[in-house]
């Protein structure tokens, strides 16, 4: 069993940045991929970004391409969303998911455990 709690979420002017933590418990954090998804008032979850179970590789949704930057550190059982540039459109609850021994997939079914998301609201 894993759980994942996000934090980092706020309000925000449109230019500017937030970083999402994840801290998921569990002593094989290492063996998860780890995905942050967004969903917006009326829309359907979205995939933002992912990075692989052994961290070799990374997975962005088009539109924040340039923009966002995941990351983890393996030792402190966190996965960081970095994002720069925000935008109004990136306004949604974002939430970190974790697949075992995933690979940096897009897909919300393919992942095991979820967080209870945080807000994020960004200001024109």
């Amino acid at each position: 069993q894993v759980q994942l709690v996000e934090s980092g979420g706020g309000l925000v002017q449109a230019g500017g940045s937030l970083r999402l933590s994840c801290a998921a418990s569990g002593r094989t954090f290492s063996s998860y991929a780890k995905g942050w998804f967004r969903q917006a008032p009326g829309k359907e979850r979205e995939f933002v970004a992912a990075v692989s179970w052994s961290g070799g590789s990374t997975n962005y949704a088009d539109s924040v391409k340039g923009r966002f930057t995941i990351s983890r550190d393996n030792a402190k059982n966190t996965v960081y969303l970095q994002m720069n540039s925000l935008k109004p459109e990136d306004t949604a609850v974002y939430y970190c998911a974790a697949q075992l021994f995933g690979e940096a997939g897009a897909s919300p079914a393919s992942y095991d455990y979820w967080g209870q998301g945080t807000q994020v609201t960004v200001s024109s």
